[in-house]
């Protein structure tokens, strides 16, 4: 089913903190804590808070818009294919393009 919506690259203001855990599966600690990040022709060393089949949640000091590819090389993992999906507070979350197994 296709959506109506579309990230634009703008950030979406969140007036209250999460109060409850929304994820439908669970992160895991990264194997090794640090990958590294593809971002606008320069390769980044990030820390890796976690990581599920679907994501990542890392620590990186720039803000890549809400929706920018990036290519992330995990230690255990290869090179993934992501999408931005939030940035807050020095930490982006990262939705990969295929599900890892």
């Amino acid at each position: 089913m296709s959506s109506a919506y579309f990230l634009d690259g703008g950030m979406i203001p969140r007036s209250s903190t999460r109060s409850i855990d929304e994820r439908a599966e669970t992160r895991c600690t990264a194997i090794s804590s640090t990958a590294a990040l593809e971002f606008r022709g320069r390769r980044h060393v990030v820390r890796l808070v976690n990581v599920s089949s679907s994501g990542a949640m890392v620590v990186f000091p720039h803000t890549p818009n809400i929706g920018e590819r990036l290519a992330l090389q995990l230690l255990d993992r290869g090179l993934v294919w992501a999408q931005v999906r939030w940035v807050k507070d020095g930490r982006i979350g990262l939705s990969f393009a295929s599900p890892l197994e």
